[in-house]
């Protein structure tokens, strides 16, 4: 048997090398002796945000991380549709590929803006953060190609469980422990919840392939419909929609910023992923049984999530609540439960990731000169930094969907989507509370554009951390300017779900 770059799981095996790497690379770094090292007269103090000038590991690591998540990527280009193996339990359909490279195209963008943080821990362990990143990075590439639950479910948790560690990696910050202990205990009870599902499906049919579900939904057997909606109340807390959100804003707060316009993005995306694989390729015929619910959750998901943002001082936690409305708009293309809505639903995981990782890699350098992640951190900043400021304008407008930028199309589409299923009364619903996100979006651009700067110096933005800003800016403009490539893009992906949803009839 020859290799073949096409083949499936090539860019897993990459990406597992990769990690292996990253490991035995800090390893050896630990154990080289350092050229005059200089003893701690003080421990290191508990200062939210503190950059420590120590370069550590961090350099080399990232580097080499971020050199082979792009290879990765460059891989994920040659994978072959319809490829697929363990008996049709992995697969590599439109689906899988588009979303591999969403996972692994934030994961770089993450990498690259972490390059220039001198946080302590984030410095001196840096092969311990990346291995962990790259470990979660894996779990949701298989996640991408599961189509039997007990792979779905192993490749969710090999996905999760680094996260609660990188919540709490910055762990001589006071908040950081807590949130990851929430993050944690909300996830692991997540996870129970969804193999109680697992065990009610396999219970009914006997098997744990998706293949078997169809049938045993045509039946409307109750425990089997039981089995499926506490499978959808665990993805529920993957995702952060409502009323499984609670986690959400804490972990924002206090994880370290890059790797929080990760986790705002990727793990949200898979979930997304993996409802798709369930309820609707899944499920075949009875998709039309879990349009209701979904409406339900995601108009009560974009209600909670703008209002709950208009009183918040924080950036991160504005965004955090923000970030769930948009999962509230990401709920409506997958209420529609048609191939344009799902469609519809990946353009919008694109559009949300250059919008949303942009603001919080301008947060990043916000908080590296102010030492503080306050909304009245940024008065003054057009005139502090008037490219910056421009940049977190863009973001916010992008979130906010104004026309013509990427969230505008993203957030028309999915209305679009729906309103073609009738479904007027949902549409009309976010449609006003996109007026209202629009008020405290407007808000931050207040302090930045109209209010007093506090101090008058300007602020110096990293390199790399800029090229992370500017490739959000070209993605949000870009696609704002021309979307038909994305659209169709996603179209193609969406096509294979329902390929895959008339095979299992």
């Amino acid at each position: 048997m020859t290799f073949d770059i096409g083949m499936p799981m090539v860019p897993e095996i990459a990406l597992f090398v990769l990690a292996v790497v990253v490991l035995l690379v800090g390893l050896l770094q630990r154990s080289m002796p350092r050229a005059n090292p200089e003893p701690r007269a003080n421990p290191e103090p508990r200062t939210p945000n503190l950059r420590i000038p120590d370069p550590g590991q961090a350099p080399l690591i990232g580097w080499l991380t971020l050199i082979g998540l792009l290879v990765t990527f460059g891989l994920t280009f040659f994978a072959r549709e319809s490829a697929t193996l363990f008996s049709g339990s992995f697969v590599n359909d439109g689906l899988a590929i588009f979303s591999k490279k969403l996972f692994v195209a934030s994961a770089a963008l993450s990498v690259l803006a972490s390059l220039t943080v001198r946080q302590g821990p984030l410095s001196r362990r840096a092969a311990e953060y990346h291995f962990i990143l790259l470990t979660s990075v894996l779990g949701m590439l298989v996640l991408a190609s599961a189509r039997e639950l007990i792979l779905l479910f192993v490749s969710f948790e090999l996905m999760s469980i680094p996260l609660y560690v990188l919540t709490g990696f910055v762990k001589r910050e006071d908040a950081a422990p807590e949130a990851a202990l929430k993050f944690f205990l909300v996830g692991t009870a997540s996870s129970a919840v969804i193999v109680y599902g697992i065990s009610f499906i396999f219970g009914i049919t006997g098997s744990t392939e998706l293949a078997s579900i169809p049938g045993a939904m045509a039946t409307g057997d109750s425990m089997m419909l039981l089995g499926m909606t506490l499978l959808l109340a665990g993805l529920g807390f993957k995702i952060a929609a409502f009323p499984f959100h609670m986690w959400a804003p804490d972990t924002y707060e206090a994880a370290s910023t890059p790797f929080v316009a990760w986790l705002a993005v990727a793990p949200k995306a898979a979930g997304f992923i993996a409802i798709i694989r369930l309820y609707v390729e899944g499920v075949g015929a009875a998709t039309l049984v879990w349009m209701p619910v979904v409406a339900a959750v995601a108009g009560m998901t974009i209600i909670t999530g703008n209002l709950m943002a208009i009183p918040q001082h924080n950036i991160k936690r504005l965004l955090a609540y923000s970030g769930i409305a948009h999962i509230g708009y990401m709920l409506i293309g997958l209420a529609a439960l048609t191939s344009n809505g799902i469609a519809m639903l990946l353009f919008y995981l694109v559009a949300y990731l250059f919008g949303n990782m942009g603001a919080f890699f301008v947060v990043e350098a916000v908080a590296r000169s102010e030492n503080s992640e306050e909304i009245d951190a940024y008065k003054g900043l057009a005139q502090r930094s008037p490219l910056l400021a421009l940049a977190m304008l863009v973001f916010l407008l992008s979130l906010g969907g104004i026309p013509f930028v990427a969230g505008f199309w993203a957030k028309l589409y999915v209305f679009l989507a729906a309103i073609d299923r009738g479904m007027y009364g949902l549409v009309f619903l976010g449609a006003v509370l996109t007026v209202v996100a629009l008020y405290y979006y407007l808000l931050v651009a207040r302090r930045m554009y109209i209010e007093a700067p506090v101090r008058t110096e300007r602020i110096q933005v990293p390199a790399l951390l800029g090229l992370a800003i500017l490739i959000c800016i070209l993605g949000v403009v870009g696609i704002g300017a021309w979307p038909a490539p994305w659209v169709d893009a996603t179209q193609r992906a969406a096509a294979s779900v329902f390929a895959g949803q008339s095979a299992n009839r």
